[in-house]
């Protein structure tokens, strides 16, 4: 049960078996699911928002800002992937993707301070209880707000995965999460019908709960990328192909970083003595079966010394 909650709320941001290896490619690729997702949301608000005027439930107004005011967390991480694709510049000169991160705090800000309105919301119903009418309709537009929020993460995670973006995952995750909040509204609005009026609060707390507990997963994907950390699975993987490409005796060093949804890194390779053109053939058939296995792959200098003296200085290709 655990694995399937944490798979659930808290997915990998990298699938390399389903990559787009072209970083335009992949830039364009996330806008474009942002675009989509941030239409949708929107749509989802304004169904939401009709029947709210139908039924007059105080909760699903509630949802119904939630779902607008989450719909807009698109656009901060839509701007990152945009100045993603700019040139580096001298004083930038590692390039933009940074900003793709640091959208990626921002939602992350949003998600908690969501839990606590949540938190706070379903307290103040306890102390302040609310009558809902026109249930019918509530359960309505809860369903329509789940299934809204849930097509939403399923395509945004999807599209975080094969791109390398932990924002764009983490902002799936986050419309997961409001689907289950719309949920919350219809679990309420069933225990009122049966009798339970307190059901809504109590529900409600509980999703407040789970979502600041889920989002510790979140909060350290992002952070770890903040702090230059990688998977040692995908540092393995990059280790094993240098190791047996032909030519290589060994790799001393290795180091490999995420900007944004892109890997970047360096190597230095041990080999026999040889030409330079001799070694630098190597190295660049090493550059190509790299990229192979990581099509995320960026940017990856190697360097060379040889055996016979290790003291030597690396020739950097």
């Amino acid at each position: 049960m655990r694995g399937f909650f944490y798979g659930l709320f808290v997915p990998h941001s990298h699938d390399a078996a389903d990559s787009i290896d072209d970083a335009l490619e992949a830039s364009t690729a996330g806008v474009r699911a942002l675009k989509i997702s941030l239409f949708a949301l929107l749509g989802t608000t304004i169904l939401q928002l009709v029947i709210f005027i139908i039924s007059g439930s105080v909760a699903l107004l509630a949802d119904t800002i939630h779902n607008f005011s989450d719909a807009l967390t698109a656009l901060p991480l839509w701007i990152a992937f945009v100045l993603a694709r700019r040139i580096a510049t001298r004083k930038y000169n590692f390039g933009f993707g940074r900003a793709e991160d640091l959208a990626g705090l921002f939602i992350v800000a949003v998600v908690a301070l969501s839990a606590v309105v949540a938190g706070y919301e379903a307290i103040n119903r306890f102390i302040h209880p609310a009558t809902l009418h026109n249930l019918g309709w509530v359960i309505v537009a809860g369903v329509i707000g789940f299934v809204g929020n849930e097509l939403v993460a399923i395509y945004r995670i999807r599209v975080g995965r094969q791109i390398g973006s932990a924002a764009l995952v983490a902002d799936g995750v986050h419309a997961r999460l409001d689907g289950f909040t719309s949920l919350s509204v219809v679990l309420g609005a069933v225990g009122v019908m049966l009798g339970f009026p307190l059901a809504d609060p109590i529900i409600g707390l509980l999703i407040a709960i789970s979502i600041l507990i889920l989002l510790w997963g979140t909060v350290r994907s992002i952070g770890r990328r903040l702090m230059d950390g990688i998977d040692p699975d995908i540092l393995e993987r990059a280790e094993h192909v240098l190791e047996h490409s032909q030519g290589v005796l060994s790799v001393p060093a290795i180091k490999l970083r995420w900007v944004g949804h892109r890997l970047q890194g360096n190597a230095t390779i041990q080999v026999a003595e040889m030409t330079l053109t001799e070694a630098e053939r190597i190295v660049h058939d090493a550059q190509h079966e790299l990229a192979q296995e990581l099509p995320n792959l960026d940017v990856f200098d190697i360097s060379t010394t040889t055996r016979s003296d290790p003291l030597s200085t690396p020739h950097t290709h």
